[in-house]
């Protein structure tokens, strides 16, 4: 017969045991949320030149965008996500840094703010701290697959000094520079235009010196050495024939395939391009599904030469512009695929943006709208008016993100580092400055104020405007010290230039500067007054203060974009047979494509 203490002590340990299995039970929970926050795998997906208003979860109701449309549902949405520079180098080296890209000298104070050569000595410096340089430490597999256009070589066609192995990549497959209308045969060129006006003053001048020297020789005035005359045609002849000879072979010497350090395709061909991309991200995920993994997919959708494989073209609402988003869309949808395949989805971080706003002075040849859709938001590429530095933002992390939650606080692609090098459990480099902010609190809820005060917007190494976020108040306010001169005046970009450009002529300053609130006025259409808003001089008296010590955190670096760096070295080209045999080669061809359903 049992004892009243015995009753008691059996209660006791039943208790006991009860209170164990809690704890053990907290412990295994608290352990799994650890360990689902520590190193999880990252993707990381760029588009190139895409408008925030071409995507269906940022408002577009024609241009079929399923799976990154997912991303949205499954996901957070930042709604005012922007880029660092609203140039492709620039934005990318301050994407990879977490840094304005002029304390990286990856701002130009010429009028060319981005890389046009791939035998340019600029590039991004080897001194920068990139994430996929920090991931690599803490044990990642790091892969960049597509466009790179951040440099090669510093003074030997060998030295990669700018390649993405140097800056913490394993593994690269992609263009080293960009995707130009001169690489693709019969969709125009970029700088046909450009080196004719350039070259119209020099020739003139040179002729009518020729002819002036001529004449005073003949009648006696000068006497000028024939010999002196003859070195001069000499050199005049040889640098014309050079520039003839570099255009002419333009797609062979910048429009190639690397796989590491290797060309396995000169010139670049487009047959299902967009699927061998795709096919490699695939294949790197799959080497890599027992290890954390760094994975950069950088489309080369959809800067111009568009294009689209036969799947997908002719099939949407928008000409060959809007192939090319779908079949992006598509290669979105088989990178979510093979995760779920491999069970990674809950282990993986994805992330999807643009490098800067749509293009909206590409036009074909034929007249076709060749650039993308920026919404609601005033002008495009390479201007710092909302459409060209506005872009889509999505990261989905199935139960650690929120789910189908839209952020409407100002967010940078430079907060991608500070966010992921956490992730990764490594640390932010504490000898320099790093812009960017860990956006992990924001993107589950726990904090609901971007940390961003203030955001400074370059055109090139021109300091634009100036974004302020009190952090008493919904306002966000924007100041503009200049504005780009629109061509034609009534138009909503730099039509007669293909591109706004950053000083000179091609400038309005503004003295008081222009002031707007986006809050009130996201599209930018009319400029505050001091009698339209009290605190107008308040305003700008705060904003100017933050210049002055903004301005103060920033060094003296070597321009990586000056007129020396930009220039094509012969000696720093890269050539899969020979200068002679007109750099050809195809190591490519024959390769199993994937099989595309286009929906």
């Amino acid at each position: 017969m049992l004892h009243l203490a015995d009753l008691q002590n059996e209660k006791w340990r039943k208790k006991m045991a009860l209170l164990l299995l809690l704890i053990i039970c907290q412990c295994t929970i608290n352990s799994v949320k650890t360990h689902s926050l520590s190193k999880p795998n990252i993707i990381l997906l760029m588009a190139d030149d895409l408008g925030i208003g071409d995507l269906g979860c940022y408002g577009n109701r024609t241009l079929r965008t399923p799976n990154i449309d997912r991303l949205a549902v499954e996901g957070v949405t930042l709604t005012q996500h922007i880029a660092a520079s609203p140039l492709c180098t620039p934005s990318r080296a301050a994407f990879l840094t977490g840094r304005y890209p002029i304390r990286s000298g990856m701002a130009a104070f010429s009028r060319v703010g981005v890389f046009l050569f791939s035998a340019s000595s600029g590039g991004l410096p080897s001194e920068e701290i990139t994430f996929s340089k920090l991931l690599k430490q803490k044990g990642y597999a790091t892969a960049l697959i597509g466009k790179w256009h951040l440099g090669m070589n510093c003074e030997s066609r060998n030295d990669f000094c700018h390649h993405p192995h140097s800056h913490g990549f394993d593994y690269f497959y992609g263009l080293p520079v960009t995707n130009f209308r001169d690489c693709k045969l019969g969709q125009g060129s970029v700088f046909l235009k450009g080196v004719q006006k350039a070259l119209v003053t020099p020739i003139q001048i040179i002729g009518i010196a020729l002819v002036s020297l001529a004449i005073a020789h003949y009648i006696g005035l000068l006497t000028v050495p024939f010999q002196a005359l003859g070195y001069f045609l000499l050199i005049i002849t040889i640098s014309l024939v050079v520039l003839i000879f570099f255009f002419y072979h333009f797609r062979h010497l910048n429009c190639f395939l690397m796989r590491d350090h290797q060309i396995i395709q000169q010139p670049l061909s487009y047959e299902n391009l967009t699927q061998r991309l795709t096919k490699e991200a695939m294949q790197f995920i799959g080497r890599n599904t027992d290890a954390p993994f760094l994975l950069v997919l950088s489309y080369l959708h959809v800067h111009t030469a568009l294009y689209a494989s036969e799947n997908f073209k002719g099939k949407s609402k928008h000409g060959l512009y809007g192939d090319a988003v779908e079949e992006m869309d598509w290669s979105v949808g088989q990178v979510l695929d093979v995760l779920k395949k491999h069970n990674l989805s809950e282990k993986t971080l994805v992330y999807f943006t643009s490098d800067q706003g749509a293009h909206v002075e590409e036009i074909s040849s034929a007249g076709e709208v060749h650039g993308g859709y920026n919404g609601i938001y005033k002008g495009g590429k390479s201007t710092n008016w909302e459409g060209g530095i506005r872009v889509p933002g999505l990261l989905r992390w199935p139960g650690v993100v929120q789910a189908g939650v839209y952020i409407d606080e100002p967010t940078s692609n430079m907060d991608i580092f500070a966010t992921i090098v956490k992730l990764a459990d490594a640390q932010l480099p504490s000898d320099r400055i790093i812009d960017g902010h860990d956006l992990l609190p924001l993107l589950q809820g726990k904090v609901t104020r971007s940390r961003h005060e203030f955001l400074f917007h370059y055109c090139n190494a021109y300091l634009n405007a100036v974004r302020w976020h009190p952090g008493n108040s919904e306002s966000v306010w924007k100041v503009f010290f200049f504005t780009p001169n629109f061509s034609p005046e009534d138009s909503n970009g730099c039509y007669d230039s293909h591109v706004c450009f950053c000083h000179g002529g091609f400038i309005t300053q503004h003295d008081p500067p222009l002031l707007f609130d986006l809050s009130r006025d996201p599209g930018e259409k009319v400029p505050l007054t001091p009698e339209t808003e009290s605190r107008f001089y308040e305003i700008l008296r705060v904003v100017h203060q933050a210049v002055e010590n903004h301005t103060r955190s920033l060094h003296a670096v070597p321009n990586q974009l000056s007129w020396d760096n930009l220039l094509w070295k012969p000696w720093l080209q890269l050539c899969c047979s020979s200068l002679f045999q007109s750099c050809y080669c195809d190591n490519e061809s024959g390769g199993s494509p994937l099989e595309v359903h286009s929906g």
